[in-house]
């Protein structure tokens, strides 16, 4: 068997385990043995290429190659192992700014060594010049896209950045010349390649991936980042056609894929519309402001939320991203399996963006060890919140709005809620009366049937625990 031959064997058998990978991370249960599957393909990649690299490359390349990998791999265990739960979305945004830069170094890189080297040197490598120049522009635009747009969705979730979204006067028009530009210049260099156009091509892609992200808030960031997660595949699959890697192309189109598929789920559950995501015009066109709330509130305490839940029958939680920075997701499983050995039927009810990464809420519960079959999705829970006695609102604010269904001028309005005001009682564990993460003020704190039990989530809950 030749090398070529036993490479390509390897790579089919990684892909298969990338296969088997996205497979199993798709359910709970099945979620540790997907990451291992997900590790083993990775690392059989590694491998396989580095075999490839012995043979061919030079003693110097391989040096370097070997020196940037140690690099990598040390920066990546040393912040896999520091990130907390909370800084998780930003991490991820984060490494898709990696894919997106690696796809335009490539793009580069291809350029300088078939187009921009002597004349002649495509067909010395047997090479369709127009079909190479078009994966070069295309490559080099997306990756570009993807690693500005990951940069600002990095830079709003770790809150380095306004998470206000960015009203350019025109600014669809402006997305869609940058496309008509993008296109016009992909014809330009494949006609007659040259390093200006590419650079143009480059810069364009640079500006549009920041003005893509900057223009949409922060309420939407989880379907922002599901969406950089396919753009950040379709960038990998594209570097896989300028190296001929299969596998390169096959990992690229699994991650575009699943992450489109993902953004589209996503969207319909939020009432959103899919090619917004894509145009940067995501949430409601021409809101700025939310109608300006008027009220007072009620503030309760730990004891006396313990009181209403020893009288109830059932209760449901909702949690949101509060929760994850207060850390109250053991307390939070403490005081479900007390309240079920009470009797209390108790479930939770998730909203598809809940937290800022789409399933942010539900890793944190499964790592608290709450059943799986309590963790109830919004639409699976909301028709029946009329009948339940106590609502738990945990660290959230934006996902159990009222305003969204109730006043057409928010920057939320049409987004689907989780309708916990419609319960007997609602308490609110917040650190204070802010805006949520949307900046959108929440009248559902000055309902007739809202307590705000105000302090730290897990110290409150805790509280709780005490009492009952």
């Amino acid at each position: 068997m030749s090398a070529a031959t036993a490479a390509a064997a390897a790579y089919l058998v990684a892909s298969l385990l990338f296969v088997r990978s996205l497979a199993g991370l798709s359910r709970h249960e099945t979620a540790g043995a997907g990451n291992r599957y997900g590790i083993a393909g990775m690392a059989l990649a590694l491998l396989t290429t580095g075999a490839l690299a012995v043979r061919e490359a030079s003693p110097t390349v391989l040096l370097l190659a070997a020196a940037a990998m140690a690099v990598g791999a040390v920066v990546g265990l040393q912040r896999a192992q520091r990130v907390e739960m909370t800084g998780m979305p930003e991490l991820i945004a984060l490494l898709h700014s990696f894919v997106g830069l690696a796809a335009v170094l490539v793009g580069w890189n291809g350029y300088l060594s078939v187009e921009g080297a002597a004349p002649g040197r495509a067909e010395a490598l047997d090479l369709p010049v127009g079909i190479h120049s078009a994966e070069v522009a295309i490559g080099v635009f997306i990756g570009a896209v993807t690693f500005t747009g990951s940069v600002v969705a990095f830079l709003k979730l770790s809150a380095r950045m306004r998470s206000n979204p960015l009203m350019l006067p025109g600014r669809n028009l402006l997305n869609l010349a940058a496309l008509v530009a993008f296109a016009v210049l992909t014809a330009v260099f494949v006609v007659s390649p040259s390093l200006p156009v590419l650079g143009a091509v480059t810069a364009l892609a640079l500006l549009l991936g920041w003005h893509l992200v900057a223009s949409i808030g922060g309420g939407d960031m989880p379907v922002v980042v599901s969406m950089l997660n396919s753009y950040s595949g379709w960038a990998a699959a594209a570097s896989g056609f300028l190296l001929d890697n299969d596998l390169l192309i096959i990992t690229g189109a699994l991650v575009g894929s699943s992450g489109a598929y993902l953004s589209y789920i996503m969207c319909r559950a939020m009432n959103r519309s899919f090619l917004s995501v894509i145009a940067g015009g995501f949430g409601n066109e021409g809101s700025t402001a939310a109608a300006a709330v008027e009220g007072q509130h009620t503030e309760t305490g730990a004891e006396d939320v313990a009181a209403m839940l020893r009288e109830a029958e059932s209760v449901v939680i909702t949690p949101g991203y509060g929760m994850a920075v207060a850390h109250a997701q053991g307390p939070v499983a403490e005081l479900t399996r007390k309240l079920a050995d009470a009797g209390v039927r108790v479930r939770f009810g998730i909203h598809p963006v809940a937290g800022r990464l789409p399933g942010h809420m539900n890793v944190l519960l499964a790592e608290a060890k709450v059943p799986y079959d309590i963790v109830l999705e919004m639409d699976e829970v909301n028709d029946d919140l009329a009948a339940t006695d106590v609502v738990l609102v945990i660290g959230a604010n934006d996902t159990v709005n009222p305003a969204a269904t109730e006043d057409p001028g928010s920057p939320i309005a049409g987004m689907p809620v989780l309708r916990v005001w419609e319960a007997r009682t609602v308490v609110v564990f917040k650190r204070s009366m802010s805006t949520g993460y949307a900046g959108v003020q929440n009248p559902l704190f000055f309902r007739e049937n809202t307590r705000m039990l105000f302090g730290d989530a897990r110290e409150r809950v805790e509280d709780i625990l005490k009492a009952l």
